[in-house]
């Protein structure tokens, strides 16, 4: 069995409508339109122990309300899903000891009160003993460099150490299944890396399956070897990261240094990104690259030439825009 298994799991609210106006207000105090919006629907996919996933979609695509979901913190209006052979939304003891949801727009963190005071909290809340409360902390608080916010008000931490306050919190009981919500959103670069790392490490470390929701690509590029996309609550693809840019990228990046300055009609042999100097980039149709190539080295002195993949990033951006330049139709 998997260990996180999905099966047409579908979310519809019920939003209420008014037109503008006084007398529109009154009227609906008396006869609400409702329109339903399906923030997930008919979605299915699976995990196997182990796995570190990406979950990826644009804003409203239904990411957060599966993984609220599939935490239990919401009951589906229908499908199925398990999570470590449980049924999430039944609340069961064996499973919310087992699994962990990081919210980083959310803090489950006392704001008033240092963290190592939440720490103390979870412990009694998962009933872990104290010898493996004082090793799971040490190990936390030397991997997320906490010991000089251990006894600082939550309040006053900055947005990297209280984010790192989070996962360790949400850690502390040693959870065979991740949900992260965002856990890089408004940290620097620097503290970016750190988290990453540190989402790798447990990984590797406790065989956790994790489940990534970001819209920092560099997260996804770092960690994931497989992506979930979904859009509008549907599933768009399952499969390789590195597959994702084959599939729905219809062209491949030219970057050709030429021995003298570079020419000016290049527009028909692709689109021209820059042309500058010495220098040129060009987007090329993906089964045409070959011969734009060829052509290129044949009727101008070429020093170097190399052939891309559009970046991740811009094929995620393309499939969520449904743009011509970065995703298929």
């Amino acid at each position: 069995m998997p260990c996180i298994a999905v099966e047409g799991l579908t979310k519809i609210y019920e939003a209420p409508e008014k037109e503008p106006g006084f007398l529109n207000a009154v009227r609906s105090f008396f006869s609400r339109k409702i329109r339903l919006v399906h923030a997930v629907n008919g979605l299915s996919f699976s995990i196997e122990e182990g796995e570190l996933v990406g979950f990826l979609g644009a804003n409203g695509a239904g990411k957060t309300t599966t993984l609220k979901m599939l935490s239990g913190l919401l009951t589906p209006t229908s499908g199925a899903a398990t999570v470590l052979g449980h049924v999430p939304w039944r609340r069961e003891a064996q499973l919310q000891r087992r699994f962990s949801l990081v919210l980083g727009q959310r803090s489950q963190l006392w704001w008033e009160i240092p963290a190592q005071e939440t720490f103390r909290l979870n412990q009694a809340i998962y009933g872990v003993p104290e010898a493996d409360y004082r090793r799971n902390l040490g190990e936390l608080v030397d991997l997320l460099d906490l010991s000089e916010c251990l006894n600082v008000p939550v309040k006053k931490l900055s947005l990297g150490q209280r984010m790192r306050a989070e996962l360790a919190a949400a850690l502390l009981h040693r959870p065979s299944v991740l949900f992260l919500d965002e856990p890089t959103l408004g940290l620097d670069v620097v503290m970016q890396k750190k988290i990453r790392a540190f989402i790798k490490d447990y990984n590797v470390r406790h065989r956790a399956t994790i489940l990534l929701t970001s819209h920092n690509m560099d997260d996804v590029a770092e960690l994931c070897s497989r992506v979930v996309v979904i859009e509008r609550g549907r599933l768009l693809y399952d499969g390789g990261l590195k597959d994702l840019a084959a599939r729905y990228a219809r062209h491949k990046i030219i970057r050709v240094d030429f021995a003298g300055p570079a020419p000016d009609d290049l527009s028909s042999l692709g689109t021209v990104v820059s042309n500058g100097g010495t220098r040129a980039v060009l987007e090329v149709p993906r089964e045409k690259v070959s011969e734009r190539a060829a052509e290129l080295l044949r009727r101008w002195p070429v020093e170097d030439l190399t052939i891309e993949e559009i970046s991740i990033d811009d094929v995620v951006r393309g499939i969520f825009s449904g743009s011509e330049r970065g995703a298929a139709s």
